[in-house]
């Protein structure tokens, strides 16, 4: 009875989510997703790009020139994104800081995918713990939105470049914060990404050695096969599936799997903490465990909690209770 109501639960807001989402134009735009490309032609000519920069350890980066910036004031931090896009508020990143009073550890946190508020509960307990919580904006959310859109129809679309582009930015930004952090002397720097953000705070860990412990909320390997069969992706998929096979998209969005680079992940100085839903309808469970063995495969450290609840249901007692209890005891 309870997991059925759960699943009905999740199904209601699966539902409401999905209000605003129209399908759009498939378009490769792979100038905007590789720096420095021409216009791919084909969705071959894409992916050989996309295979070449997959290739590049430099490609998360933050781009060169992008200078400093940082304002802050009142519990708010603002700074230039390293990359520029032709929204124009996009290119302005916010974060919201709520302090600890210890320099000892932060935590750069990436909400999910059309996030309408930033986590008030999860900062407040944290530093709680002394840790200095640090929630930054993603790409086209909050103050970053796209004017006139509904949701962050940007940050993940139909259109290939830009989504690239868009996670890129995201990672570029989270870098940027974390380098600003260790300028202001912290010395244990965490992330932590639920949903689209755990792709996010992933690849953060993933390319930057700052970072220490991550931990990652409804995650998966694959961006290219959540879409496809995610419960919050249907509109997506209604533009891709005409234009482009599973097979193809898998290969045009490698930069942004993270089982590509699980070696990375599973490096001595990180800690890796996985939260994960077992009757998620977003994020399949499967693409969850086929992630979890790479992980385990190159052998990193690892602490997994799977919980018997739904992707949206997961935000409710008793399940945010233990996922708070377990990200405790892994900051500890």
């Amino acid at each position: 009875m309870l997991h059925s109501w759960l699943d009905h639960w999740d199904e209601q807001r699966a539902r409401r989510g999905e209000e605003g989402k129209k399908a759009t134009d498939f378009v490769l735009d792979a100038e905007r997703a590789f720096p420095g490309a021409k216009k791919a032609a084909s969705i071959e000519e894409f992916c050989v790009l996309a295979d070449s920069v997959l290739a590049d350890p430099a490609f998360f980066d933050e781009p060169s020139g992008s200078g400093q910036g940082f304002e802050r004031e009142e519990g708010w931090l603002r700074f230039p994104s390293g990359i520029s896009t032709d929204i124009e508020a996009n290119n302005v990143v916010w974060a919201k800081i709520t302090e600890s009073g210890s320099l000892d550890r932060a935590m750069v946190v990436f909400h999910h995918w059309n996030a309408s508020a930033r986590n008030r509960q999860i900062a407040n307990f944290l530093s709680l713990l002394g840790v200095t919580v640090v929630e930054i904006a993603m790409p086209y959310h909050f103050e970053r939105s796209r004017p006139g859109s509904a949701h962050a129809d940007y940050m993940l679309s139909p259109n290939l470049g830009r989504t690239i582009q868009s996670v890129r930015q995201g990672v570029c930004d989270g870098r940027k914060l974390i380098a600003w952090l260790k300028s202001q002397g912290y010395r244990e720097i965490s992330v932590l990404g639920m949903s689209l953000g755990s792709w996010v705070a992933g690849l953060v860990a993933a390319h930057d050695p700052a970072v220490t412990k991550a931990s990652l909320f409804l995650t998966g390997g694959s961006l290219a096969d959540m879409v496809w069969t995610g419960r919050a992706t249907r509109s997506i998929r209604d533009s891709l599936e005409p234009e482009i096979e599973l097979t193809d998209l898998r290969r045009a969005w490698g930069p942004l799997n993270l089982e590509n680079y699980a070696h990375s992940l599973a490096r001595s100085d990180l800690d890796l903490h996985v939260v994960l839903a077992k009757r998620d309808k977003v994020v399949l469970p499967e693409l969850s465990e086929k992630l979890m063995q790479r992980l385990k495969d190159a052998g990193a450290r690892l602490n997994i909690l799977e919980l018997n609840c739904g992707h949206y249901s997961l935000a409710i007692p008793p399940y945010i209770l233990f996922a708070g209890l377990s990200l405790k005891r892994f900051l500890s």
